[in-house]
């Protein structure tokens, strides 16, 4: 057990760093139909292992098969899995729990905010001895989602996946365009003018948009996405925050560049204006754009549309070297007092995760256990093997108590961004935004 203490000044942080995100669209704090002992105090046997997760849609189907077959490993009832609406609420209780000493056995996490719960106090690492005890080490696993994980010199979380932003395609329109292989995929469009000659060609075909990023009716994290993809092709790019969120580093050329392209391609009609998430994946189901960049869990999405023939590819890189902005899926151990057979209970679930990781692979997401990244059934899958490299490349957004997936970060530069792209300020006004709407939380010390 960890024996990282936390304060109530660290509880009160974790709370706040979950309790100012705004809330996103379709969350809420009710809890899952099956009871919660972390919440409520109620005893399971000892053979029970407890595991949270924020899993819903598709996902949550894949997960439910994934953890039938733990209960079919070792009995129907070895586990109490619980799924919480996804955001703030989730790792509101997880944080709860944990201060209350009722925590689950095992959580899931984004990797982005397995980091301040560990700075909270709120985790326990992960050892050596840990992996051994079912066979795993960090050779298992692919490289930037464990060198990301890894924090104050320890391990903090076990990756399940990378879940990059990608370029889906409309197989279609980019076909007539002369965009596709013989092979049906996208040809590389890697390089600055290739690509916007490939969204012009695009135009051409749809007569109006080329490609779409969700922008409005409150979605901020693809344009977030979209543009701490493009910022980091950038080589030797400086941070965007430094000093676990208390500097703001940005490089303003960078930033201007970047956005001052983005609102070229609206102005020449490439790119949408204005069209909410649900709006701008059906412009590529449709016919009404060739490519639509966005997370690639919206497979699910567009394999449920009839007659769509589409695929999916790493967003190109149009700088100077390869970067895709991504987070990752992870199992946590929250801070608990656990007895050697209860550890080693809370390892073997995790490995069976990790073992059925292909069904997870099937979802869109890109395994992190690499005895299922490197199968032949893996690689078998398409599209979802034919982006699998931009695991390689992925960049995860920079550590901030108030930071990570889904938080106030993301939400107040997102919405800057969004406003770029809808043509209502200029680049150098919203960064002016940026640094007005984030002073509160640069100036607030890290209190975890």
């Amino acid at each position: 057990m960890s024996n990282r203490s936390l304060s109530r000044r660290g509880f009160l942080a974790a709370g706040l760093g979950a309790a100012a995100v705004p809330l996103l669209a379709g969350c809420s704090s009710n809890l899952g139909t099956t009871v919660v002992s972390g919440l409520f105090g109620t005893r399971l046997p000892t053979d029970t292992l407890v595991y949270w997760n924020l899993f819903g849609g598709g996902d949550g189907t894949r997960m439910e098969a994934m953890e039938a077959g733990y209960r079919k490993q070792y009995g129907p009832n070895s586990l109490q899995a619980t799924t919480f609406a996804w955001g703030n609420p989730y790792y509101t209780k997880v944080t709860l729990a944990t201060v209350g000493n009722k925590p689950p056995d095992v959580a899931v996490s984004h990797l982005t905010r397995a980091k301040p719960l560990w700075s909270g106090g709120l985790l326990e690492p992960i050892t050596e001895d840990d992996l051994a005890l079912v066979g795993l080490s960090a050779s298992d696993f692919s490289k930037r989602p464990w060198d990301a994980q890894r924090t104050d010199g320890q391990n903090i979380a076990i990756p399940l996946d990378t879940h990059p932003i990608v370029a889906f395609f409309n197989a279609d329109v980019c076909k007539k365009a002369g965009l596709l292989t013989s092979a049906g995929r996208l040809k590389n469009l890697d390089d600055m003018d290739k690509f916007e000659a490939a969204l012009a060609a695009i135009s051409k075909v749809t007569g109006g948009v080329a490609m779409t990023i969700p922008n409005v009716g409150g979605e901020t994290a693809t344009p977030w996405r979209v543009f701490w993809t493009f910022y980091n092709q950038h080589k030797g790019v400086s941070p965007f925050l430094s000093d676990n969120g208390s500097k703001l580093t940005v490089d303003a050329d960078v930033w201007g560049e970047v956005n001052d392209r983005l609102q070229s391609w609206v102005k020449k009609g490439w790119v949408n204006k204005a069209l909410d998430y649900a709006t701008a994946e059906s412009y590529m189901f449709t016919g009404k754009a060739g490519i639509y960049l966005e997370g690639e869990w919206e497979i699910t999405t567009a394999q449920s549309i009839k007659g769509l023939k589409f695929g999916m590819a790493p967003i190109p890189t149009l700088y100077d070297t390869p970067a895709t902005q991504a987070d990752s899926h992870t199992f946590v151990l929250p801070r608990k007092d656990r007895t050697d057979e209860q550890r080693k209970q809370a390892m073997l679930f995790i490995k069976s995760m990790l073992d059925q990781s292909l069904t997870w692979a099937k979802g869109g997401h890109i395994p992190a256990y690499l005895p299922v990244a490197d199968s032949a059934a893996y690689k078998a899958l398409s599209p979802q093997s034919d982006y699998a490299s931009a695991a390689e490349h992925a960049v995860y957004d920079d550590p901030a108590w108030y930071g990570g997936s889904g938080s106030t970060f993301e939400g107040i530069v997102g919405a800057q961004l969004g406003l770029i792209q809808q043509l209502a300020l200029t680049p150098q006004a919203a960064l002016q935004g940026v640094k007005d709407q984030l002073g509160v939380y640069l100036n607030t010390p890290s209190p975890l």
